[in-house]
């Protein structure tokens, strides 16, 4: 059963330095009435939800040096898994699914970082959906205002500069018959929430947002995501992938104002 995002219509009408969990301090996710509520909106009454220990690992700072971006890191520690796909739920956020996100076999072992708002001190939750069925983790991160943080750029700025692409691409060093590679993906975009307002007329900037995304390595897809008003001003993408010979990475995107956008991305070792 597909989760589904919350919120993100009724919203519309209205780099982070990361301290990791684990370094010092461990913060599973804690009690959660709010969560209670969710759940069902979430993954619907009749699905069974199993702990994600030992399939797969979240990061995420206890406290966030920025609230509007704050990194979360997905990390397959099963290689048996499949992990199909995973869920991002931010409990406290006005709109708490920060995004759905789909992943191909090109993905390999899932190693996949986003940035995201955070609105108020919450567990950041991660649900993986494998041939087993769902499994959750997660992170109580500290952090507030990001759903209504100002954004850094000039409105007119990051309007004309809306839907532009960025890779960068890592070789992971893996000596193999198919090579491990890993990527960052930016797309600039505010990533309007409805809830920042302008700095100089003070009035309510309407959401706008990307709510689809593609990632293709030639023609194999890597994954998708169905984001909401959670996933941070241009947003960022790190993740690992299998290369299969291809010379490009293509992604499109789509927006909440109907925009669409697409770019093809060549693949270059940088660091």
């Amino acid at each position: 059963m597909a989760p589904k995002l919350i919120c993100a219509a009724a919203v519309a009408a209205l780099t982070a330095v990361p301290v990791w969990a684990g370094d010092a301090v461990q913060n599973p996710l804690t009690a959660s009435a709010t969560w209670d509520d969710l759940r069902g909106d979430v993954l619907g009454d009749e699905v069974s939800l199993a702990s994600a220990d030992g399939i797969l690992s979240v990061d995420a700072p206890y406290r966030a040096h920025d609230a509007a971006t704050v990194p979360i890191q997905l990390k397959q520690m099963d290689p048996s898994a499949q992990i199909r796909a995973a869920t991002v739920v931010v409990d406290e956020n006005p709109a708490p699914v920060a995004g759905v996100f789909t992943f191909g076999e090109g993905m390999g072992e899932l190693d996949f970082e986003l940035r995201v708002r955070v609105d108020q001190y919450s567990n950041v939750r991660v649900i993986a959906e494998t041939e087993d069925g769902f499994h959750m983790t997660g992170r109580y991160v500290k952090a507030s205002g990001g759903c209504s943080a100002p954004a850094t750029k000039d409105a007119a700025i990051a309007l004309a500069n809306m839907g532009k692409m960025k890779l960068k691409s890592f070789d992971a060093g893996a000596k193999m018959s198919t090579p491990r590679r890993e990527a960052q993906i930016m797309v600039r975009h505010p990533n309007y929430s409805g809830l920042q307002r302008d700095q100089i007329t003070q009035l309510f900037i309407p959401a706008h947002f990307i709510d689809h995304m593609e990632v293709w390595q030639g023609d194999e897809l890597l994954f998708t995501m169905e984001g909401g008003i959670s996933i941070s001003e241009n947003p960022v993408f790190r993740f690992g992938y299998n290369d299969n010979g291809a010379e490009a990475l293509t992604v499109k995107a789509t927006d909440t104002d109907g925009n669409s956008f697409e770019s093809v991305l060549p693949k270059s070792v940088t660091g």
